[in-house]
């Protein structure tokens, strides 16, 4: 048994000894040094460098945003009006061309002799309609001294009258003999861009055959479609503006203008019910060919110009489980926790504030990730650096440093 009790108490005097240890080296430093270490000297603890920037009011544009199609004012595509072999090509691909410009020629022989056998006939028709005339003349002479039948005289004036008939039908052959000879000359109907041709001279044309495809770029359409639930917001503001909507058209890579000066032209009689959208046209002047037929853009339709509104960078607004929040620095320079609704965007880095800000209120744009509420904070302007430290903030450093090992 005496063995027993040995071996109990060494196993009882190990636990002492570990517990006396255990507290000796988790006893809380007494010592200035390990308190400055911990922070809990006394002293402030360092500012954290934030940039700041006050909440401004200014007038703030509201957009709606699409995906918009360009779409050519007119596209055309340009065939003969008269069949036959196409003797030239007056135009080169991709030139722009003018209303009323010949843009090719087809053989007109044909054409021509049936408009010189019109005329003849024309002519021919008037000659007897002179020799009816001359005899109606004379008859009428003899009539009334009783030598011609009053059936005889009102057979030449109805021969008469026919040969008139025949001249006039003559004159609509010619008019219509000339047209088809001017068809032989193609014409472009409008101002436009010529596209790549669809024949080749020498080939002969029929009044299907398509020659070459214009198209119209100044003015130029943007077609886009908008949500549904938006008609009542864009018919209130078309009625309220004196002049038309303005549209401006952005690249859809980075977002910025491509073309400006647009306007509203027509909305849409009728909503998609597969898409529950409905349709809008645009116009653009295109003095500069920003914009080119099939080309997809973002399109910006200005609707309303909120006066006064609150706006600051869209950085400075953080993301939460509760919503949107600003850290917000006060008048004792910490900051607090701000919850804010955002109204809406303002060009690619600001955000329109609903609520939760007034203005000249201070909020944080960078350095968020080191704060929480409370922190005391430099507040720098954008752009603005902290500056150097001193050689007493260095000393201050190195003190705590060594306290911390100290205490370790």
């Amino acid at each position: 048994m005496s063995r027993f009790w040995k071996i109990a108490l060494i196993v009882i005097a190990v636990i002492l000894v570990a517990a006396v240890g255990f507290r000796l080296l988790h006893k809380p430093a007494a010592n200035p040094d390990a308190a400055q270490a911990a922070g809990q000297d006394g002293t402030d603890t360092p500012a954290v460098p934030v940039t700041v920037v006050p909440v401004v009011k200014q007038n703030v544009p509201v957009y709606l945003t699409a995906l918009g199609t360009v779409q050519a004012l007119n596209t055309v595509t340009v065939s003969p009006q008269v069949g036959g072999q196409l003797m030239s090509l007056e135009f080169t691909e991709g030139q722009r061309v003018k209303k009323g410009q010949v843009l090719a020629r087809i053989d007109p022989r044909s054409y021509q002799a049936a408009y010189d056998q019109a005329v003849a006939r024309q002519r021919q028709d008037q000659a007897q309609l002179e020799t009816a005339r001359s005899n109606l003349a004379r008859s009428q002479d003899l009539a009334a001294q009783g030598y011609i039948s009053k059936q005889d005289l009102d057979t030449l004036r109805n021969t008469a009258s026919q040969f008139e008939a025949a001249v006039s039908a003559d004159a609509a052959a010619v008019r219509d003999s000339q047209v088809q000879l001017d068809y032989t000359k193609v014409i472009s109907p409008i101002d436009g861009l010529a596209g790549i041709r669809g024949v080749d001279p020498g080939n002969v044309v029929t009044t299907s055959t398509g020659i070459v495809t214009l198209t119209q770029l100044q003015p130029i359409n943007i077609m886009f479609t908008l949500p549904e639930q938006n008609l009542d917001m864009v018919r209130t503001a078309a009625s309220r503006e004196g002049a038309a909507l303005q549209v401006t058209a952005l690249d859809r890579t980075d977002a910025h203008p491509i073309a400006t000066g647009g306007v509203l032209k027509v909305v849409d009689n009728q909503i998609d019910t597969s898409t529950g959208t409905f349709r809008l046209k645009s116009e653009f002047p295109n003095d500069k060919n920003e914009l080119w037929p099939g080309q997809f853009v973002n399109v910006q339709l200005l609707v309303n110009t909120v006066d006064g509104g609150l706006v600051i960078p869209a950085q400075a607004v953080q993301r939460g489980p509760d919503g949107d929040y600003v850290y917000q620095v006060q008048g004792d320079d910490t900051v607090k926790m701000q919850a804010v609704v955002v109204a809406g965007e303002v060009g690619d880095s600001h955000v329109m504030i609903g609520s939760g800000l007034n203005a000249g209120d201070r909020v944080v744009t960078e350095g968020q990730f080191r704060l929480k509420p409370g922190s005391k904070v430099n507040a720098l302007a954008p752009g603005e650096v902290p500056p150097a430290p001193t050689a007493t903030d260095l000393e201050k450093a190195k003190n705590s440093s060594r306290g911390g090992r100290r205490r370790g």
